[in-house]
């Protein structure tokens, strides 16, 4: 071999190792994007060591992720989870809207109240008239006939009345009514906890989801820019007759593989950036940071997770009330059954009279207590009390079902998120076994023990490894969240947001003991 030929075989094999070099710290600072090490320090790993009990979301392979950021948005500025969250809380259509089914569900109580207070009626009326009355007055004294008197004529007559009705009993339904009305908003309260939980996760899923994407799409693009560096000095190599055809259709194959990897991940980036989008509600910023895990929030033992989870979760809070509910039900229908008992007065002013050419004014008074007592509708009233009570007894089974259901999500969160941590070590582990093994396939590959297969494999090993100890670090992160919501505990106070947090009370406070008024208390 000539000495042009040794020469530029040393120089493929430098630039072997410098791309083999760059993939491995693009892959590495890809890898540390999406994690940092939490402020109470409880979960690290340093130096690519894996502790016992210690699992590494700040630290990975063989550097610290530090304040690092990664352009991942095309909005401006830089974001962090808890800015994400925070507007996601205030922006996310869906939240909002279960606001507003909220405060629709807080009328409930005023229209039950409303059976408490009387109902006032006016009506007014202007009828024309005409009248041919023929009427016998008396007796003829002179004759001894019958006399009458005929009246003929046309006459307007008007009519003004108020008429006032209060219920005093009706079998205790208004009462029962306004019990279940405020059940009713206790219950939709409760709905609107699951919808703030639900969005508060989606919300940090999608920013860890972003995170990700764009980290995996750093490494497939270094991984593009290596592999097309390998294909240059295969290809060097060929016409130097150091290796064969084959070792260049391997490289091209393996190149046109990675640039396939990189479509797939610049598309799974942008469908990233449009749920970031949905959620939030804005568009995601130019740099997200790292986010940490939120497990100092939530119980340390599964017993403890799932003991307050079946005291605190929405779901299970939400079905108590509507057993709330239900038991009011079966009492308004037995009330019907009860009887009704009403003070009724009326006021009736008239000018003329329909019966009578001669009256021109007359004024009406009347105040009555009236009383009904149902003996029999159809039977209607007692198919009602029997389907309450079935409702009421499908309701309990529906807490059951929560509770168990709530349990079993406690349970699958939890084991999802030691799957986790236990990831985080193996892929870390699994990146350096990966360094370690390319490094030596390479050297191998330099005195001839080596292919450039081999290489090619050994360099798309750690590709997958760093992608894996990336989706590991994700998971992490979201696992720990979907164990705070799956306790019920995922809400803005727990996690200290600063953020003015939604208070339902308000509204319904306003207009619980309104009498009147068509306006709501925002002014619309």
């Amino acid at each position: 071999m000539g000495p042009e030929a040794l020469r530029g075989r040393a120089i493929a094999r430098i630039a072997a190792l410098a791309a083999c070099g760059a993939l491995s710290l693009a892959s590495l600072a890809a890898s540390q994007t999406l994690s940092e090490q939490p402020a109470n320090g409880q979960t690290q790993t340093g130096n690519g060591q894996n502790g016992k009990g210690q699992n590494g979301t700040g630290q990975n392979g063989n550097g610290q992720n530090g304040n690092g950021s990664r352009l991942v948005g095309t909005g401006a500025g830089s974001g962090t989870m808890d800015l994400a969250l925070v507007q996601a809380y205030q922006n996310n259509p869906t939240l909002n809207s279960q606001r507003a089914a909220t405060r629709a569900i807080d009328e409930n109580v005023p229209t039950a109240l409303a059976g408490f207070r009387p109902r006032v009626s006016g009506t007014a009326s202007l009828t024309d008239q005409y009248l041919d009355s023929l009427s016998r007055t008396g007796n003829d004294p002179r004759t001894g006939g019958a006399l009458y008197t005929q009246a003929k004529g046309q006459i307007a007559v008007q009519s003004y009345g108020i008429t006032a009705t209060q219920t005093l009993f009706n079998g205790l339904q208004t009462a029962g009514r306004t019990r279940q009305a405020e059940g009713q908003v206790f219950s939709a309260r409760e709905q609107l906890r699951t919808a703030e939980q639900t969005v508060l996760l989606s919300a940090a899923t999608a920013y860890m989801n972003l995170l990700q994407t764009a980290a995996i799409l750093e490494l497939q693009r270094s991984n593009v820019n290596v592999l097309e560096v390998t294909l240059r000095q295969t290809r060097d190599r060929f016409t130097a007759g150091e290796v064969t055809r084959t070792d260049v259709a391997q490289a091209e194959s393996r190149l046109s593989g990675g640039r396939s990897q990189l479509s797939l991940a610049e598309s799974n980036y942008v469908t990233a950036q449009a749920q970031y989008l949905q959620v939030v509600g804005v568009p995601p910023p130019s740099r997200l940071a790292p986010a940490p895990p939120v497990d100092r929030l939530s119980p340390r033992t599964l017993d403890g997770a799932i003991g307050r989870g079946r005291t605190e979760h929405p779901l299970i809070t939400t079905a108590m009330y509507n057993v709330d509910i239900a038991l009011q039900q079966v009492k308004i229908a037995e009330g019907a059954l009860a009887p009704v008992v009403q003070a009724v007065g009326n006021v009736q002013k008239n000018f003329g009279s329909t019966q009578a050419l001669t009256v021109l004014e007359q004024l009406s008074a009347s105040l009555a207590a009236q009383l009904t007592v149902p003996i029999y509708q159809g039977g209607s009233e007692y198919a009602a009390i029997r389907q309450a009570k079935e409702t009421l007894g499908q309701r309990r089974l529906d807490l059951d079902t929560a509770r168990d259901q709530v349990q079993a999500t406690v349970t699958q969160a939890w084991g999802q998120l030691e799957a986790a941590k236990a990831q985080i070590d193996a892929t870390t582990s699994q990146v350096t076994a990966a360094e370690v093994a390319l490094n030596g396939v390479r050297e191998e590959a330099r005195v001839g023990q080596r292919t450039t297969l081999d290489v090619l494999n050994a360099q798309q090993d750690l590709v997958n490894a760093r992608v894996a100890l990336v989706t590991a670090q994700r998971d992490r992160v979201v696992a720990s969240y979907t164990v705070l919501a799956a306790t019920g505990a995922l809400s803005p106070q727990i996690l200290g947001l600063r953020i003015e947090v939604y208070d339902p009370v308000v509204h319904y406070q306003q207009v619980r003991d309104a009498w009147g008024g068509v306006r709501a208390p925002d002014g619309r």
